[in-house]
């Protein structure tokens, strides 16, 4: 007989380290597999965001990760003549999710804490140097490893995190949707000498210049990362090469001034996959879509997809009816082309080629501010969930993320999720009657540090907030007879969590 496993997840990066400690947590026997033995030691991904890291955080990780990360500045978009047409910065304080709102990191040790985690876990197996080879959609595997030995393997699910050239995804045959982005830039990860960071620019930057956009973003300590587009004609792997990399960087930089860490040139794209799901086989991450870098939320979404499957193979696992599994895909798939299209939006923007239409461009945003650089915030380009497993009738709050304040205990404050948990979890404001096992905000019960909570029921208008273990807001009620409705008609799907009986 074949090895058996509750699942099995295909490629080790962070998409899958985290679905790996994820299953691990939720007590899935778990194998994860990747071909390489070893970690890319250059950055890649560089910037997360404050729904992340509240995932990192409910996974016991963020404060291993926190080190390796940094404040995203604020981004400044210069026009053809150089001057600030928008600014892209972050919502102000009280942080929304207890994180800062958006931050860059370093992909290789954030990437090693992940896999460290996952890799602790007793159900967990990992196994590098070791490549799928043959896939169906019945969840049976054929493994190859670096000796070119080969097995078979069977799995109740399997998860494919292998990237944007998917071994998976192009087994089982599953088109990619092409929405319309392609453009080559060359990615370039500098470490800056001391002497040189005091004269680089303190934001971040798009430089919307038609001769040649560039993007310039601040990582964490001395890594500076520069996005160049690439011109008709020139050839890609020539400039990768370090002359042509010093002379694209010349009016910041030298050789002298910092280590030439990585240059890559890419083509970014916008491509979503048709099916998320084929049988017991799920797509995630760069498997399942890719977008332009624009607002930086590529492993995010990544990250998001792995948070939305996992609850639900747990909460099928356990009872609940498994065509809950098909609205994984719904809902990522929905929200993965919305922000796509928004990104494409602003990306359009900056990669403007033609002066004139350039110069509209930048007439039309100082006209959308009122004369003014308009200023617009990372966190309301990301949509919510427009469709997927939420209660009847829609309300507006359905969808939305959850807030996290600070929540007095004691004499300390802790954030909310490590007093209320993350599975299911119901709240409601201090005038309605809290069913057993409901977290009541107010003076009897949750008294939160900024009134986030507080915001966030009246601008709704609600007194009551049924929360999902990915954070959005499932349902909502103005009253116990709601509340009630919404709670017995889950215990009827025999979805399972801290939820009130």
């Amino acid at each position: 007989m074949p090895e058996h496993y509750d699942a099995v997840v295909v490629g080790f990066g962070p998409c899958g380290a985290v679905a790996t400690g994820l299953l691990g947590q939720a007590g899935f026997s778990t194998l994860a597999i990747d071909r390489s033995e070893n970690i890319y030691d250059k950055p890649r991904a560089i910037a997360i965001d404050h729904e992340i890291m509240r995932l990192f955080d409910n996974m016991g990780v963020a404060d291993a990760i926190l080190p390796h990360t940094a404040p995203f500045p604020a981004s400044d978009h210069f026009g053809v003549d150089g001057q600030l047409i928008r600014r892209i910065d972050m919502v102000p304080p009280p942080w929304p999710m207890g994180f800062w709102p958006t931050m860059v990191f370093s992909q290789p040790p954030v990437e090693a804490e992940l896999r460290a985690h996952a890799m602790a876990m007793p159900e967990v197996t990992v196994e590098l140097g070791t490549e799928a080879v043959g896939v169906t959609a019945d969840a049976i595997l054929h493994l190859r490893d670096a000796t070119g030995r080969e097995r078979v393997v069977t799995a109740d699910h399997v998860i494919a995190c292998d990237g944007a050239t998917s071994f998976i995804r192009q087994a089982l045959g599953i088109a990619l949707d092409d929405l319309v982005f392609d453009e080559p830039w060359l990615v370039v990860d500098l470490l800056v000498h001391d002497h040189a960071l005091a004269r680089m620019p303190l934001h971040a930057a798009q430089h919307c210049d038609p001769a040649r956009p560039i993007s310039y973003i601040i990582g964490p300590g001395q890594h500076r990362r520069f996005e160049i587009m690439l011109l008709a004609g020139e050839d890609p792997a020539a400039m990768q090469a370090e002359p042509e990399v010093w002379r694209l960087l010349s009016r910041w930089l030298g050789p002298g001034d910092a280590r030439l860490w990585r240059a890559a040139a890419y083509r970014f794209h916008a491509l979503v996959a048709r099916d998320w799901r084929r049988g017991r086989v799920y797509l995630a991450g760069d498997a399942a879509h890719q977008q332009p870098p624009f607002i930086g939320q590529g492993m995010c979404q990544g990250l998001r997809d792995v948070a939305n499957l996992l609850w639900k193979l747990a909460a099928c696992r356990d009872g609940a009816d498994p065509a809950l599994l098909d609205t994984y895909g719904q809902e990522r798939g929905q929200h993965v082309r919305t922000l796509t299209a928004r990104i494409k939006t602003i990306g359009r923007q900056i990669c403007e080629r033609d002066p004139g239409a350039a110069r509209a461009r930048d007439a039309a945003l100082l006209a959308q501010g009122g004369g003014q650089p308009p200023v617009v915030t990372r966190q309301d380009i990301v949509p919510p969930l427009e469709t997927g497993f939420f209660a009847s009738p829609p309300h507006p709050a359905q969808g939305t993320l959850f807030p996290q304040p600070m929540v007095r205990v004691g004499d300390d404050w802790r954030l909310l999720d490590r007093v209320a948990g993350h599975g299911w979890r119901v709240f409601v404001d201090g005038g309605l009657p809290a069913p057993p096992g409901a977290w009541r905000i107010g003076a009897a019960g949750l008294q939160e540090r900024d009134g986030l909570l507080a915001t966030w029921f009246q601008r709704h208008g609600v007194r009551a907030a049924v929360v999902r273990p990915d954070h959005y807001v499932h349902a909502v009620a103005q009253d116990a007879a709601g509340l009630d409705r919404v709670l017995s008609d889950l215990a009827a799907k025999n979805i399972t969590g801290r939820i009130p009986a």
